[in-house]
């Protein structure tokens, strides 16, 4: 059994996202201060709600921004924490030592003894939200304006980021011509039952968005007018193109802790408590995590309170007691403020249309949920 020093020592959570500030909060309320300090490693200055970003991106109305970007001031329930603005390039862990360092791009170490991975993914295009505030904001206001003045919009993928942008921008502009071009035969994949994806296509389709499947668009150059599909279909007004596919996995420097860490996809291999196989106090939550499951902020809440728990016990040489064993699948798709769609993969498979699409998560993106999360 390993054994902890008896000094102040570092909870290094690496990743400023849903998981990273969820499982943070949780141990800033568990760990006792004068025995264990949390150190919060971000790229961003504040948690980007990225269930409001389709929105956020589209239109001003509202100014999300001003809430959908949550600073760091309230996380720690007690104070035990410190957040640290910058970029991990690699881990040098030593399990015998129990810990290790996490060394930054400007070549700071930060020593841990327990260390949490929750990096997340990065995205093309409008949810490609850059690290410095000015430069989000200005990007955010660049694509409110680019949506605008499109006069067509084609949104390359038809997955659930498409599906929710291109119901914003119809909800904003009724009259703007909206397509959706898709790779597969349906919408989404098929981790949902057919009878959900042809719903959301009829819900879509009724929004007075149109949609090409099993075909696909390259990116053009910005101020392109028309483009030509890769199976020669012509859309010759088309004058912004948007990519809602192609996310990337920020896994890169977990390599670092050497041949296994990761699976040629990139994702984090784990045991059923979280932690990375082969290095004990090393856990990993959210979509970097190698799992059959579709990456969702609702399933990495729950890897963080496993996460957290496990941590707890870690530090204080106990068992582990949390097991994550997956989660039902289920989606929640708003088209806009008062229309979607909504799969539970439970019991029989139980769908929702606009009422709970509306009430659940398309009126207000669950912002006020993710800011009382982080203290606010």
């Amino acid at each position: 059994m390993h054994s902890i020093p008896e000094k102040v020592q570092n909870v290094v959570i690496v990743g400023g996202g849903w998981a990273g500030t969820l499982i943070a909060r949780d141990l800033s309320a568990k760990l006792d201060g004068s025995r264990y300090h949390i150190v919060l490693v971000s790229g961003r200055p504040y948690y980007v709600h990225l269930i409001a970003g389709a929105r956020m991106t589209v239109t001003h109305v509202d100014k999300l921004e001003d809430k959908a970007l949550v600073p760091f001031d309230r996380l720690f329930h007690n104070g035990n924490g410190t957040v640290k603005i910058g970029k991990v390039t690699s881990i040098d862990h030593d399990a015998s030592e129990n810990g290790g360092e996490v060394i930054l791009q400007s070549d700071e170490r930060i020593p841990y003894t327990a260390l949490v991975l929750a990096t997340s993914s990065s995205w093309p295009g409008p949810f490609g939200f850059p690290e410095k505030d000015a430069h989000l904001r200005s990007h955010i206001n660049s694509w409110r304006n680019r949506y605008e003045k499109a006069e067509h919009v084609v949104i390359a993928g038809g997955g659930a980021v498409g599906l929710e942008t291109a119901g914003e921008i119809k909800d904003m502009w009724p009259r703007k011509k909206v397509t959706v071009v898709h790779s597969e035969a349906q919408l989404l994949n098929d981790a949902y039952p057919q009878k959900f994806r042809r719903d959301i296509e009829r819900r879509a389709r009724l929004r007075g968005i149109d949609l090409i499947f099993g075909d696909k668009v390259d990116i053009p150059p910005e101020a392109t007018i028309g483009v030509v599909t890769r199976n020669g279909r012509q859309l010759p007004d088309v004058d912004l193109v948007v990519p809602a596919f192609g996310s990337r996995l920020n896994t890169g420097f977990i390599s670092s802790l050497g041949e296994g860490a990761l699976t040629r996809r990139g994702t984090v291999r784990v045991n059923e408590y979280l932690e990375v196989l082969g290095h004990p106090g090393v856990f990993a939550a959210g979509d970097i995590i190698e799992w059959n499951e579709q990456k969702q902020a609702v399933k990495a809440a729950t890897h963080a309170t496993v996460v957290a728990a496990n941590v707890v016990s870690f530090l204080e040489c106990r068992p582990y007691k949390k097991t994550y064993k997956g989660s039902y699948e289920l989606i929640l798709i708003p088209l806009g403020r008062t229309g979607g769609a909504g799969y539970f993969g439970f019991l029989w498979g139980i769908m929702f249309g606009d009422f709970f699409s509306r009430l659940l998560k398309g009126k207000e993106l669950l912002i006020s949920q993710a800011r009382a999360a982080r203290g606010y």
